[in-house]
């Protein structure tokens, strides 16, 4: 009988389980703490001196001088990361498996050489081969925190992003850094200034062997309807009947790649496209004549959802640092109880059949 055989054709029997005990006790006896411990725990456990203790017996008494040595660490049990026998489900690859949502401050260059000190939200995930159990989810944290002191850049975050592909021994990966970037914006005819806030996501991804840079921008206007504003002067040219037309807060997310061998587009850069494509962004500082020109404003460029998916198409594709790019739009109607949308895709990157069900309604300025 060959008791190491993995291909047995039936189950073994009560003697076939002593034998192997006896085998698997006999190479404990000479293997290392660091050997056992990579083990199955449920069969270490088997061996002589590691049975568990009863529970009544376990001490309740909270050890603060309790030193974890390298010795000891070699001894404690690692199921993320056990072997393939230990997997539940189905044996397949899983394309993303990570962290979401850890938070520290970071530094990030401006387009006028100045630096600016933002809470930021971390999102690093990779790969996980089909024969693998799991990672170990703190590595793509500790990983990032080598590089957390650095002004950051596509060029810090690739460096980022190749220490955990290869702490982790993962082909694919993807780590994104959303944060709200503030920028002083001046209003339309008083002359006050106050900081408009930018939601602003960096996603670097590696799939294929190949990298791509992405910027994540959500840009928030006032969209007035083209048709009611024709009915509204209709009303007053016709029956002298005052009217207003329907207007109401919007928001485009605008995802673009970004070309790797073209100068820095900066964020200020993106979001000067979007107010050149729908100059009505919302307002920070508004006095009487703020707002009297805002209402001029928004008569000069009423918009449909599908003007504005349009014109910020046309100055993305302006752009020779930009690549692929998405444009999602969504108009929060207050003359309708729903909202009207639209999604403009260039290029192979952001091309999707499916959409995320929640898509729509993340598209909201919370203020």
């Amino acid at each position: 009988m060959n008791i190491y055989s993995r291909n047995r054709e039936s189950a073994p029997d009560r003697e076939t389980a002593a034998e192997a005990l006896e085998v698997l006790r006999d190479w404990a006896a000479t293997a290392t703490e660091t050997e056992i411990a990579q083990m199955d725990p449920a069969i270490a456990r088997l061996l002589p001196g590691r049975e568990v203790t009863n529970y009544p017996e376990l001490s309740r008494h909270y050890d603060e001088d309790f030193k974890a040595d390298e010795n000891y660490r070699a001894t404690l049990p690692d199921l993320q990361n056990g072997p393939t026998s230990l997997i539940r489900g189905a044996q397949e690859q899983i394309q993303h498996v990570g962290i979401s949502n850890f938070r520290l401050p970071i530094r990030f260059h401006t387009r006028d050489a100045g630096d600016l000190l933002l809470e930021t939200s971390v999102t690093g995930s990779v790969s996980l081969q089909a024969e693998k159990k799991g990672i170990n989810m703190s590595r793509i944290m500790r990983s990032f925190y080598k590089h957390a002191e650095k002004t950051f850049s596509f060029e810090v975050m690739e460096h980022a992003l190749e220490d955990y592909l290869t702490d982790l021994d993962s082909g694919d990966a993807r780590l994104q850094m959303r944060f709200s970037f503030p920028a002083k914006i001046e209003s339309l005819r008083s002359g006050l200034s106050g900081y408009q806030y930018y939601d602003i996501a960096l996603e670097l991804v590696q799939t294929g062997g190949e990298r791509h840079e992405i910027i994540h921008l959500d840009y928030v206007y006032s969209s007035t309807c083209p048709c009611s504003l024709e009915l509204s002067e209709h009303a007053r040219q016709s029956r002298g009947q005052l009217a207003t037309p329907h207007s109401q807060r919007s928001v485009a997310r605008i995802s673009v790649q970004v070309e790797r061998d073209q100068p820095i587009l900066w964020f200020e850069d993106l979001i000067d496209h979007c107010r050149r494509a729908v100059p009505t962004e919302t307002q920070v500082m508004v006095k009487r004549e703020d707002e009297q020109a805002f209402a001029e404003l928004n008569a000069a460029n009423p918009i449909f959802v599908e003007d504005a998916a349009r014109l910020f198409c046309e100055a993305l594709q302006s752009d020779g640092r930009i690549a692929d790019f998405r444009i999602v739009a969504s108009h929060q109607e207050s003359l309708h109880s729903h909202d009207a949308v639209s999604v403009l895709t260039q290029g192979p990157m952001f091309a999707s059949a499916s959409l995320d069900p929640q898509l729509f309604s993340t598209l909201i300025h919370r203020g």
